[in-house]
């Protein structure tokens, strides 16, 4: 009898926990699965083409003759003809100069004899083609022989200095020809010329002379944007920098490459030359049809489920 009654709680247990189990499958059904992470990116692809790394630098526009122009006598300045910023032309009358025995004793000749017509003026000529840089006297003051009356830009002596850092030398052989980039995007091209046999102990550059050909005029001590090639490449593949990801440290680089329409996965790159916007892909070797995320890849895992919203 005991026997029976262990027989039939064996089997009430059993069928309670079958029934439990079949109650836990159903919820485990009932429950909706976690949905499939999609990361919106954009995407891109290699271009091969040349390809150079540059450094910047800056050079500052300059005159390098100024002409002063002088008086020759002492008196007083009876016309001023030249003003500041003005162009002038050599030979120009620019000054008229009154000496001070004219001034004490013109018209008391002049009253003793009308025919002699005595002036005393002194007139004082441009030295060359230029422009007005320097003036401070006007009409009615008082100069002394020798004194500076204005000085003159000379237009044909204008280029750029560049202070160039000693150790970037090595790489002038193949920057003979140097393009400029003004504020306002103009683009010159400038010659390199010899430099000066002095280099800057504090910062150890040395100064070269550019000379640039413009037919508009450019002021002094305008800043120019200089891009000294040290190395180049004919038909480099490159990526934009933003489509090439690093560790920490920056000692691993990958991008992420789709493999279908909805999947993207890493691979490691070596990189070659950079410039200011792209990277040379050295390897493994990418085809111009190959799709490189652009943005939205970073934090991806190796495999990751993407979604294009803007491919180019």
């Amino acid at each position: 009898m005991k026997k029976i009654f262990l027989i039939i709680q064996v089997f009430f247990a059993l069928a309670l926990s079958f029934q439990s189990c079949k109650q836990n499958t159903s919820a485990g059904d009932d429950e909706e699965q976690p949905p499939e992470v999609v990361t919106p990116v954009t995407i891109t692809n290699p271009v091969t083409g040349n390809m150079s790394e540059t450094v910047e630098l800056n050079a500052v526009s300059s005159f390098l003759l100024k002409t002063s122009v002088k008086a020759n006598t002492t008196g007083y300045l009876q016309k001023v003809n030249a003003q500041l910023g003005k162009y002038v032309s050599k030979g120009q009358v620019l000054f008229e100069i009154k000496t001070k025995e004219a001034q004490a004793l013109g018209n008391t000749i002049n009253k003793l004899d009308t025919s002699l017509h005595f002036q005393g003026t002194v007139t004082i000529k441009s030295p060359g083609d230029g422009f007005i840089s320097d003036l401070t006297l006007t009409e009615g003051d008082y100069v002394q022989e020798g004194e500076q009356l204005a000085a003159i830009t000379n237009t044909n002596s204008f280029v750029f200095l560049l202070d160039l850092p000693y150790e970037l030398k090595p790489y002038l052989p193949n920057n003979k020809i140097l393009q400029l980039h003004l504020p306002d995007s103009t683009v010159l091209n400038g010659t390199l010329e010899a430099p000066l046999p002095v280099a800057d102990s504090a910062t150890q550059t040395q100064r070269y002379i550019i000379h640039v050909h413009s037919n508009q005029p450019i002021p002094e001590n305008l800043i120019a944007k200089v891009y000294l090639i040290k190395s180049a490449k004919q038909n480099a593949t490159s990526l934009p920098k933003v489509a090439v990801l690093s560790d920490e440290v920056q000692s691993n680089f990958w991008i992420m490459k789709m493999i279908n329409d909805s999947t993207a996965v890493k691979v490691p790159v070596k990189k070659g030359l950079e410039t200011k916007d792209n990277v040379e892909i050295v390897s493994p070797t990418l085809s111009s049809t190959d799709k490189i995320l652009l943005t939205g890849n970073y934090g991806l895992p190796d495999t990751a489920k993407v979604k294009v919203v803007n491919g180019e």
